[in-house]
């Protein structure tokens, strides 16, 4: 017995001699050659020292081998926890689930897609492409037409138009196309997004990667991405219509209110895939490394920097400033819809004045009701000298309010406690708050040449992110990462 004991100390002493130096693939190969040659093991004995036979330096060498066989431990490994890894593995499954980065990624590029369509879309309207499909074909709509038959059928289609009978009837077949491939492009990119957005969801969601509210507010947006096709057709017939032909002085154009509806649902959308994603990746973050908005703290700072009153006043500026510059985005698609920036080309006056006479801004014109009741806020909507003056008093007050936020930000007692991540993006939101009024100024003054306006058109979308980007640095993390990151500190206590 106590021979059968010697050797089996010398098997195990020298096996974890040798596997301590290797890699764990190296060390189970090694232990295969070492068990199959006994030659090696009675060589190996002879080397050792008298020591071996300790009890402690063989339970040492023992779990030395258990350690290297195993590799690197896992976060909440049930070895991780406790010895008992029934109940350690009971705790892991009761924590909510954690929406991991690929879900925040997804998210960010669903947004990306949806800031290339706006801005697509601007173009679309700028080059005057947005009724030269006269169809709505979701699904045989993808395909472009791929023979001059079919370019000639489109072309005959669009001869029906208001747009082309007032306007256009002179164009040839190769300037149709480049009308064409601009409305094309759009509703193609729309159907990516849709796709795009929708694939994932499923897989995410059956794949139980979705943090417990996520799957309501991600089929909310999937709805929102269908609604805003059949919007967008629903703006498109509004310029096919053929009463325009019987209205004098009519110009064949979208309807500015639905265009504005479209625009303003895209951003929606926009806000939402982009704050959303940029939520469950901060959240993995905080969970994880115990990261927030910058800070690399313990799990109770965000609490700390949330409660100070002057975040609390900062959080709740930060929040109507965001929704002032998602209104001043909508008021330029009034601009948009009636080519009122070819209206007063020049800055910051108006035909030498800041501001038009008021019977120029409320026009009786524009009022369709026998007592003009409707005089005011028909001339907000459909007046583009009242639009362009509205806009321009929006972006100023933008102007100006990003400034003193950004200059609230060096107050002392403020500074101290805003988070870094917060105080970065607030630099950012005015310096891109600069940008857009140099890009808006430009576009007045040259007459709205393309490139200038759909740059500025991307830069409000810009200017939006950056306040989204703030909001989200202000807010605390959720539910699921909290618990994560509880469960995670209390691993680490206990080891």
């Amino acid at each position: 017995m106590f021979a059968g004991l010697w050797a089996r100390g010398v098997a195990l002493e020298c096996r974890s001699a040798t596997l301590t130096k290797l890699p764990r693939q190296s060390s189970i190969r090694a232990l295969h050659h070492t068990t199959s040659k006994p030659s090696a093991l009675l060589a190996a004995a002879a080397a050792i020292p008298r020591t071996w036979n300790k009890p402690s330096s063989l339970l040492s060498s023992a779990r030395a081998f258990t350690r290297k066989a195993a590799g690197p431990r896992r976060p909440f490994d049930p070895r991780f926890f406790s010895a008992n890894a029934a109940q350690a593995e009971a705790a892991t499954a009761e924590l909510p689930v954690l929406s991991p980065p690929a879900v925040g990624g997804w998210l960010l590029g669903s947004a990306g897609l949806v800031f290339a369509i706006i801005v697509v879309g601007g173009i679309t309207r700028l080059t005057e492409s947005g009724l030269s499909i006269t169809e709505w074909r979701p699904i045989t709509g993808v395909l472009p037409p791929l023979s001059r038959a079919q370019w000639e059928e489109e072309f005959d289609k669009y001869k029906l138009t208001p747009e082309f009978k007032l306007m256009n009837h002179s164009i040839s077949l190769e300037e149709f196309k480049g009308i064409f491939f601009w409305e094309w492009s759009h509703r193609v990119l729309g159907r990516i997004i849709g796709v795009g957005f929708v694939i994932p969801l499923a897989y995410f969601a059956l794949r139980k990667r979705l943090t417990a509210t996520l799957p309501k507010h991600l089929t909310a947006m999937a709805l929102l991405i269908g609604a805003q096709g059949a919007l967008g057709w629903y703006m498109v017939k509004s310029g096919l219509e053929d009463s325009l032909m019987d209205t004098p002085g009519a110009v064949p154009r979208v309807s500015q209110y639905r265009l504005a509806a479209h625009l303003g649902t895209a951003f929606v959308l926009y806000a939402g895939m982009f704050g959303t994603g940029l939520s469950a990746i901060m959240d993995w973050r905080f969970a994880n490394k115990g990261v927030w908005s910058g800070f690399k703290e313990n799990g109770t700072k965000w609490q700390e920097v949330l409660q100070n009153p002057l975040v609390k006043r900062f959080s709740r500026g930060a929040k109507g400033l965001t929704a002032l510059v998602f209104l001043t985005a909508l008021s330029g698609a009034f601009v948009a819809g009636l080519d009122a920036g070819l209206l007063y080309n020049e800055f910051p006056l108006m035909g030498g004045r800041l501001a038009p006479p008021a019977d120029e801004l409320f026009n009786p014109a524009y009022s369709k009701s026998a007592d003009q009741s409707d005089i005011w806020w028909r001339n907000i909507f459909e007046n583009p000298t009242t639009v362009q003056f509205d806009h321009r008093c929006l972006a100023i007050t933008t102007y100006f309010a990003t400034g003193l936020m950004y200059a609230a930000t060096f107050n002392p007692a403020l500074r101290a406690v805003l988070p870094p991540l917060t105080k970065r993006m607030a630099t950012s939101a005015f310096a891109m708050a600069n940008i857009q009024v140099l890009l808006g100024i430009s576009t007045l003054l040259y007459l709205v040449p393309i490139p200038l306006a759909a740059a500025h058109q991307a830069g409000s979308v810009a200017l939006l992110t950056t306040m989204i980007h703030i909001l989200v640095s202000l807010r605390r993390p959720g539910a699921a990462a909290r618990a994560w990151r509880q469960a995670l500190q209390r691993a680490k206590k206990t080891t």
